[in-house]
Protein backbone atom coordinates (compact mmCIF):
# COMPACT_ATOMS: atom_id res chain seq x y z
CA UNK A 1 0.00 0.00 0.00
CA UNK A 2 1.03 3.51 -0.36
CA UNK A 3 2.01 5.02 2.59
CA UNK A 4 2.62 9.06 1.40
CA UNK A 5 3.55 10.76 -1.42
CA UNK A 6 4.90 14.17 -1.23
CA UNK A 7 6.63 16.49 -3.70
CA UNK A 8 9.36 19.00 -2.34
CA UNK A 9 10.83 21.64 -3.43
CA UNK A 10 13.53 24.01 -1.93
CA UNK A 11 13.19 22.02 1.30
CA UNK A 12 9.59 22.17 1.76
CA UNK A 13 6.41 20.31 1.56
CA UNK A 14 4.45 21.19 -1.73
CA UNK A 15 0.99 21.25 -3.18
CA UNK A 16 0.46 18.52 -6.32
CA UNK A 17 -1.36 16.31 -7.99
CA UNK A 18 -2.41 13.28 -6.21
CA UNK A 19 -1.74 10.79 -9.11
CA UNK A 20 2.37 10.17 -8.56
CA UNK A 21 3.19 9.97 -12.57
CA UNK A 22 1.57 13.78 -12.51
CA UNK A 23 3.50 14.50 -9.40
CA UNK A 24 6.81 13.05 -11.19
CA UNK A 25 6.26 15.11 -13.87
CA UNK A 26 5.10 18.30 -12.10
CA UNK A 27 8.88 17.57 -9.85
CA UNK A 28 10.78 17.52 -12.81
CA UNK A 29 9.22 20.64 -14.47
CA UNK A 30 9.59 22.85 -10.92
CA UNK A 31 13.13 21.51 -10.00
CA UNK A 32 11.90 19.03 -6.92
CA UNK A 33 11.93 15.53 -5.74
CA UNK A 34 8.67 13.61 -5.29
CA UNK A 35 9.20 11.19 -2.29
CA UNK A 36 6.69 8.11 -2.53
CA UNK A 37 6.64 5.76 0.56
CA UNK A 38 4.90 1.96 0.40
CA UNK A 39 4.50 -0.36 2.93
CA UNK A 40 4.55 -4.09 1.53
CA UNK A 41 2.81 -3.56 -1.47
CA UNK A 42 1.47 -5.77 -3.76
CA UNK A 43 2.91 -6.64 -7.35
CA UNK A 44 0.11 -4.74 -8.83
CA UNK A 45 0.52 -1.87 -7.22
CA UNK A 46 4.59 -1.78 -7.41
CA UNK A 47 4.05 -2.69 -11.12
CA UNK A 48 1.95 0.78 -11.61
CA UNK A 49 5.06 2.29 -9.22
CA UNK A 50 8.13 1.08 -10.92
CA UNK A 51 6.99 1.62 -14.96
CA UNK A 52 6.52 5.28 -13.72
CA UNK A 53 9.45 5.44 -12.07
CA UNK A 54 11.72 3.38 -14.77
CA UNK A 55 12.91 1.19 -11.96
CA UNK A 56 15.51 -1.75 -12.99
CA UNK A 57 13.84 -5.52 -13.12
CA UNK A 58 16.40 -6.89 -10.86
CA UNK A 59 15.78 -3.79 -8.15
CA UNK A 60 12.12 -4.37 -8.22
CA UNK A 61 11.69 -8.07 -7.70
CA UNK A 62 14.32 -7.48 -4.91
CA UNK A 63 12.01 -5.14 -3.66
CA UNK A 64 8.85 -7.25 -3.61
CA UNK A 65 10.84 -10.23 -2.72
CA UNK A 66 12.38 -9.13 0.63
CA UNK A 67 14.59 -11.40 2.33
CA UNK A 68 17.59 -9.64 0.89
CA UNK A 69 20.92 -7.82 3.11
CA UNK A 70 21.43 -4.82 3.00
CA UNK A 71 23.45 -4.14 0.50
CA UNK A 72 23.74 -0.87 -2.26
CA UNK A 73 23.19 -1.21 -6.52
CA UNK A 74 23.72 1.05 -9.15
CA UNK A 75 21.80 0.89 -12.42
CA UNK A 76 21.55 3.64 -15.02
CA UNK A 77 18.09 5.11 -14.08
CA UNK A 78 18.61 5.15 -10.07
CA UNK A 79 20.45 4.16 -6.74
CA UNK A 80 19.05 0.49 -5.20
CA UNK A 81 20.25 0.71 -1.66
CA UNK A 82 19.46 -2.05 0.72
CA UNK A 83 18.73 -1.65 5.18
CA UNK A 84 17.49 -3.89 7.78
CA UNK A 85 16.17 -2.19 11.01
CA UNK A 86 16.23 -3.83 13.80
CA UNK A 87 14.05 -3.78 16.75
CA UNK A 88 14.41 -5.08 19.80
CA UNK A 89 11.37 -6.45 21.94
CA UNK A 90 12.11 -6.29 25.55
CA UNK A 91 9.18 -8.63 26.67
CA UNK A 92 10.53 -11.53 25.14
CA UNK A 93 14.00 -10.20 25.17
CA UNK A 94 14.31 -11.23 21.22
CA UNK A 95 16.18 -9.14 18.10
CA UNK A 96 13.47 -8.88 14.95
CA UNK A 97 14.47 -7.13 11.48
CA UNK A 98 12.42 -5.66 9.00
CA UNK A 99 14.06 -4.81 5.51
CA UNK A 100 13.78 -0.91 3.79
CA UNK A 101 14.50 -0.55 0.18
CA UNK A 102 15.30 2.44 -0.95
CA UNK A 103 15.30 3.44 -5.06
CA UNK A 104 16.82 6.73 -5.58
CA UNK A 105 16.47 9.04 -8.47
CA UNK A 106 17.43 12.09 -10.02
CA UNK A 107 13.94 14.26 -8.95
CA UNK A 108 12.24 11.36 -7.07
CA UNK A 109 13.05 8.67 -3.51
CA UNK A 110 11.01 5.41 -3.57
CA UNK A 111 11.01 3.61 -0.19
CA UNK A 112 9.52 0.40 -0.20
CA UNK A 113 9.53 -0.88 3.83
CA UNK A 114 8.75 -4.71 4.69
CA UNK A 115 8.48 -5.84 8.30
CA UNK A 116 6.83 -4.37 11.39
CA UNK A 117 10.06 -2.27 12.41
CA UNK A 118 10.80 1.44 12.92
CA UNK A 119 8.61 3.03 10.21
CA UNK A 120 10.04 6.15 8.05
CA UNK A 121 7.02 8.56 8.90
CA UNK A 122 9.23 10.22 12.07
CA UNK A 123 11.80 10.30 9.08
CA UNK A 124 9.20 12.02 7.17
CA UNK A 125 8.54 14.76 9.66
CA UNK A 126 11.29 15.16 10.80
CA UNK A 127 13.21 16.26 7.71
CA UNK A 128 10.25 18.21 7.35
CA UNK A 129 10.92 20.31 10.01
CA UNK A 130 14.69 20.40 8.34
CA UNK A 131 14.04 22.47 5.49
CA UNK A 132 17.64 22.87 5.10
CA UNK A 133 18.92 19.68 5.36
CA UNK A 134 15.65 18.47 2.76
CA UNK A 135 16.41 20.85 0.40
CA UNK A 136 19.14 18.91 -0.50
CA UNK A 137 17.20 17.00 -2.23
CA UNK A 138 17.12 12.72 -2.69
CA UNK A 139 20.43 12.59 -1.09
CA UNK A 140 18.87 13.94 2.54
CA UNK A 141 16.27 11.28 2.31
CA UNK A 142 18.69 8.49 2.29
CA UNK A 143 20.93 9.76 4.69
CA UNK A 144 18.37 10.58 7.32
CA UNK A 145 17.00 6.82 6.71
CA UNK A 146 20.82 5.60 6.96
CA UNK A 147 21.25 8.10 9.89
CA UNK A 148 18.09 6.79 12.13
CA UNK A 149 18.30 3.24 11.09
CA UNK A 150 21.93 3.00 12.35
CA UNK A 151 21.21 4.95 15.11
CA UNK A 152 19.07 2.49 16.88
CA UNK A 153 21.53 -0.03 15.99
CA UNK A 154 23.50 1.33 18.81
CA UNK A 155 20.17 1.42 21.29
CA UNK A 156 19.57 -2.51 20.44
CA UNK A 157 23.51 -2.81 20.87
CA UNK A 158 22.56 -1.32 24.78
CA UNK A 159 20.13 -3.59 25.39
CA UNK A 160 21.49 -6.76 24.09
CA UNK A 161 24.90 -5.31 26.32
CA UNK A 162 22.41 -5.29 29.40
CA UNK A 163 20.59 -9.08 28.72
CA UNK A 164 24.19 -10.22 28.63
CA UNK A 165 25.17 -8.58 31.93
CA UNK A 166 22.24 -10.66 33.63
CA UNK A 167 23.42 -13.64 31.97
CA UNK A 168 26.20 -13.73 32.74
CA UNK A 169 25.16 -13.22 36.57
CA UNK A 170 23.54 -15.92 36.42
CA UNK A 171 25.77 -17.98 34.97
CA UNK A 172 28.28 -16.96 37.80
CA UNK A 173 25.75 -16.93 40.87
CA UNK A 174 27.67 -18.43 43.57
CA UNK A 175 23.65 -19.25 45.13
CA UNK A 176 22.74 -20.86 41.58
CA UNK A 177 25.81 -21.04 39.28
CA UNK A 178 22.94 -21.58 36.14
CA UNK A 179 20.10 -23.84 35.66
CA UNK A 180 19.27 -26.50 33.14
CA UNK A 181 18.25 -24.13 31.34
CA UNK A 182 20.56 -21.67 31.41
CA UNK A 183 22.37 -23.63 28.26
CA UNK A 184 19.13 -22.79 26.21
CA UNK A 185 19.35 -19.31 27.15
CA UNK A 186 22.79 -18.57 26.75
CA UNK A 187 22.59 -20.10 22.93
CA UNK A 188 18.94 -18.27 22.03
CA UNK A 189 20.91 -15.09 22.78
CA UNK A 190 23.87 -16.26 20.76
CA UNK A 191 21.10 -16.37 17.87
CA UNK A 192 19.90 -12.77 19.03
CA UNK A 193 23.30 -11.44 18.31
CA UNK A 194 23.48 -13.88 14.66
CA UNK A 195 20.25 -11.89 13.65
CA UNK A 196 22.01 -8.62 14.51
CA UNK A 197 24.83 -8.71 12.88
CA UNK A 198 23.06 -9.86 9.55
CA UNK A 199 21.71 -6.62 9.60
CA UNK A 200 24.65 -4.51 10.24
CA UNK A 201 28.06 -6.66 8.84
CA UNK A 202 27.23 -6.26 5.40
CA UNK A 203 26.31 -2.29 5.81
CA UNK A 204 30.03 -1.38 6.31
CA UNK A 205 30.77 -1.82 2.92
CA UNK A 206 27.64 0.32 1.25
CA UNK A 207 28.16 3.20 3.71
CA UNK A 208 31.89 2.99 2.95
CA UNK A 209 31.09 3.56 -0.43
CA UNK A 210 28.92 6.63 0.05
CA UNK A 211 31.18 8.17 2.21
CA UNK A 212 33.89 7.99 0.06
CA UNK A 213 36.26 5.96 2.29
CA UNK A 214 35.84 2.68 0.32
CA UNK A 215 38.73 1.07 -0.82
CA UNK A 216 39.79 2.51 -4.48
CA UNK A 217 37.72 0.26 -6.64
CA UNK A 218 34.93 1.95 -5.15
CA UNK A 219 35.75 5.48 -4.67
CA UNK A 220 34.25 7.12 -7.08
CA UNK A 221 31.35 9.30 -6.96
CA UNK A 222 28.05 7.46 -6.79
CA UNK A 223 25.66 8.56 -8.85
CA UNK A 224 22.37 10.28 -7.57
CA UNK A 225 24.25 11.40 -4.42
CA UNK A 226 25.38 14.31 -3.85
CA UNK A 227 29.34 14.44 -3.25
CA UNK A 228 28.99 17.07 -0.51
CA UNK A 229 27.09 14.98 1.53
CA UNK A 230 30.16 12.21 2.16
CA UNK A 231 30.94 14.01 5.17
CA UNK A 232 27.13 12.72 7.01
CA UNK A 233 27.53 9.22 5.55
CA UNK A 234 30.99 8.82 6.98
CA UNK A 235 29.55 9.79 10.13
CA UNK A 236 27.07 6.97 9.72
CA UNK A 237 29.77 4.95 8.66
CA UNK A 238 32.00 5.70 12.16
CA UNK A 239 28.47 4.85 14.16
CA UNK A 240 28.03 1.13 12.40
CA UNK A 241 32.26 0.53 12.59
CA UNK A 242 30.81 1.21 16.57
CA UNK A 243 27.72 -1.02 16.52
CA UNK A 244 29.45 -3.67 14.40
CA UNK A 245 32.66 -3.84 17.21
CA UNK A 246 29.67 -3.72 19.84
CA UNK A 247 28.48 -6.87 17.75
CA UNK A 248 31.37 -8.77 17.87
CA UNK A 249 32.44 -7.98 21.66
CA UNK A 250 28.96 -9.57 22.72
CA UNK A 251 29.29 -12.45 20.39
CA UNK A 252 33.21 -13.42 21.98
CA UNK A 253 31.56 -12.12 25.41
CA UNK A 254 28.82 -14.96 24.46
CA UNK A 255 30.88 -17.48 23.82
CA UNK A 256 32.95 -16.99 26.70
CA UNK A 257 30.17 -17.39 28.88
CA UNK A 258 28.84 -20.70 27.56
CA UNK A 259 32.31 -22.36 27.83
CA UNK A 260 32.72 -21.40 31.66
CA UNK A 261 28.88 -22.57 31.69
CA UNK A 262 29.84 -25.93 30.04
CA UNK A 263 32.92 -26.04 32.56
CA UNK A 264 31.01 -25.27 35.31
CA UNK A 265 28.72 -28.04 34.36
CA UNK A 266 31.77 -30.90 34.08
CA UNK A 267 33.11 -29.74 37.33
CA UNK A 268 29.67 -29.91 39.46
CA UNK A 269 29.52 -33.39 37.40
CA UNK A 270 32.65 -34.45 38.60
CA UNK A 271 31.87 -33.21 42.61
CA UNK A 272 28.54 -35.20 42.22
CA UNK A 273 30.55 -38.41 40.94
CA UNK A 274 32.32 -37.88 43.96
CA UNK A 275 30.07 -38.04 46.46
CA UNK A 276 28.29 -40.77 45.13
CA UNK A 277 31.42 -42.78 44.87
CA UNK A 278 31.88 -41.87 48.77
CA UNK A 279 28.95 -42.77 49.72
CA UNK A 280 29.11 -46.16 47.90
CA UNK A 281 32.36 -46.76 49.51
CA UNK A 282 31.02 -46.02 52.90
CA UNK A 283 28.16 -48.07 52.31
CA UNK A 284 30.25 -51.05 51.36
CA UNK A 285 32.26 -51.84 54.69
CA UNK A 286 28.99 -52.62 56.55
CA UNK A 287 27.77 -54.35 53.75
CA UNK A 288 30.84 -56.72 53.46
CA UNK A 289 31.15 -57.17 56.85
CA UNK A 290 26.81 -58.24 57.41
CA UNK A 291 27.50 -60.62 54.47
CA UNK A 292 30.55 -62.41 55.64
CA UNK A 293 28.34 -62.98 59.04
CA UNK A 294 25.23 -63.49 57.03
CA UNK A 295 26.76 -66.92 55.63
CA UNK A 296 25.27 -68.96 58.22
CA UNK A 297 28.84 -70.81 58.45
CA UNK A 298 28.51 -73.30 62.11
CA UNK A 299 32.75 -72.38 63.14
CA UNK A 300 32.55 -68.47 62.81
CA UNK A 301 34.85 -66.26 64.77
CA UNK A 302 33.17 -65.54 68.02
CA UNK A 303 30.02 -66.37 66.76
CA UNK A 304 28.64 -67.49 70.18
CA UNK A 305 30.29 -64.80 72.08
CA UNK A 306 27.54 -63.08 73.93
CA UNK A 307 29.00 -59.31 72.73
CA UNK A 308 29.92 -60.07 69.10
CA UNK A 309 26.99 -58.58 67.92
CA UNK A 310 27.09 -55.07 69.78
CA UNK A 311 31.28 -55.90 68.73
CA UNK A 312 30.21 -55.95 65.12
CA UNK A 313 27.78 -53.06 65.05
CA UNK A 314 30.13 -50.65 66.52
CA UNK A 315 33.05 -51.37 64.36
CA UNK A 316 30.63 -50.59 61.78
CA UNK A 317 30.07 -46.93 62.99
CA UNK A 318 33.79 -46.59 63.70
CA UNK A 319 34.68 -47.52 59.98
CA UNK A 320 31.80 -45.48 58.94
CA UNK A 321 33.25 -42.45 61.06
CA UNK A 322 36.77 -42.63 59.52
CA UNK A 323 36.03 -43.14 56.11
CA UNK A 324 33.30 -39.95 56.54
CA UNK A 325 36.27 -37.96 58.02
CA UNK A 326 38.68 -39.19 54.97
CA UNK A 327 36.44 -37.94 52.67
CA UNK A 328 35.54 -34.63 54.26
CA UNK A 329 39.17 -33.82 54.70
CA UNK A 330 39.88 -34.54 50.69
CA UNK A 331 36.55 -32.42 49.62
CA UNK A 332 34.69 -35.46 48.42
CA UNK A 333 31.64 -34.59 50.73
Amino acid sequence: MIVDCGIYRDGHRAEGPRDFSDALAEARTAGGFVWMGLHEPSVEEFDLVSAEFGLHPLAVEDALKAHQRPKMEIYDDSLFVVLKPVVYEPRSDAVSTGEIMIFLGDSFVVTVRHGEGVGLSLVRRRLEQEPEMLGKGPTAVLYAIADSVVDHYLDVATELQTDLEELEAEVFSPERGGTRHTASGIYNFKRQITEFRRATGPLALPMSRLGGTAQSAFATAVPFVDDKARPFFRDVSDHLTRVNESVESLDRLVSDILSAHLAQTSVQQNDDMRKISAWAAMAAIPTMIAGIYGMNFEHMPELHWIWAYPAVIALMAVLEVLLYQMFKRRGWL
